[in-house]
């Protein structure tokens, strides 16, 4: 009865931050007009993070203590990403323009809490060196500040490019040949394996779609009303899959292995 109280109060003050913190974001907005799928793509995103980050709480009951950590990071991965999001549509929607400086400041706080759930997956069935968690805490921050330094203005757009896509590229060595990769051939069970390699795959062609947003919005020489269109659309539909699929992907095998040690 006690444990079933705790879980209900748990629930309901979860409920109560995300309608606080909906109900203060929207006080400001504008009106939606129909024919913005910019700011229609905005709302959509906005409200499915919104959804996943309640799922990704909830779900921690499901799960062994080992992987609560995984989960409660998924959570907050998709949480901090909502309330930006919120700001983002309030600002597109209001002037047309493009919210640089918010979604920077969620992909300063988000990216590298991508990239730890690697490093807590496997810390979750291996000892893991801390040096994996630094190179990818490197790579994810040369990716980051190469991108906002082209898109502020601070910048040649095609050099920011450039250092950009080598961030991204040593992360994807450190994933598919360096040390995590290695730590996860060698000691992680079969499903982990699977998670690992789901997760691979997104940040190779999940985050190749930022690139390719990055490219339609300022190197293209398109008309500056398309570029920020181009740009929001992608950037949005990337952040869809790269936020809330990765946290599925963890989700699914923190319930499987938990399921397993509990049959065992």
């Amino acid at each position: 009865m006690l444990l079933h109280l705790k879980k209900w109060i748990g629930s309901t003050s979860l409920f109560g931050t995300l309608l606080l913190i909906t109900s203060q974001a929207n006080a400001s907005s504008e009106a939606l007009r129909q024919d913005d799928f910019v700011g229609i793509s905005f709302w959509i995103i906005s409200m499915a993070l919104i959804a996943s980050t309640v799922f990704f709480f909830l779900e921690r009951d499901r799960v062994s203590p080992k992987w609560k950590t995984s989960l409660t990071v998924s959570g907050l991965v998709t949480l901090i990403a909502a309330v930006h999001y919120f700001y983002m549509r309030d600002v597109w929607v209001a002037t047309g323009s493009t919210p640089t400086v918010f979604r920077y400041i969620d992909w300063l706080i988000t990216v590298p809490l991508l990239m730890i759930e690697f490093y807590l997956i496997l810390s979750a069935i291996a000892k893991v060196p801390v040096g994996v968690f630094w190179r990818l805490m490197i790579g994810t921050l040369v990716m980051l500040i190469g991108g906002y330094l082209g898109e502020a203005g601070y910048a040649d757009v095609w050099i920011a490019f450039i250092v950009g896509m080598v961030g991204w590229f040593y992360i994807l060595y450190e994933i598919f040949a360096g040390e995590a990769s290695k730590i996860n051939a060698a000691s992680a069970p079969k499903s982990v394996q699977s998670a690992f390699s789901t997760m691979r795959l997104i940040v190779t062609f999940g985050w190749a779609i930022y690139p390719i947003g990055y490219f339609f919005g300022y190197l293209t020489g398109a008309s500056p009303a398309d570029s920020a269109n181009a740009l929001n659309i992608i950037y949005n539909a990337a952040d869809v899959l790269n936020k809330i699929a990765f946290g599925l992907i963890i989700w699914s095998v923190a319930v499987s292995e938990s399921e397993k040690s509990l049959k065992a």
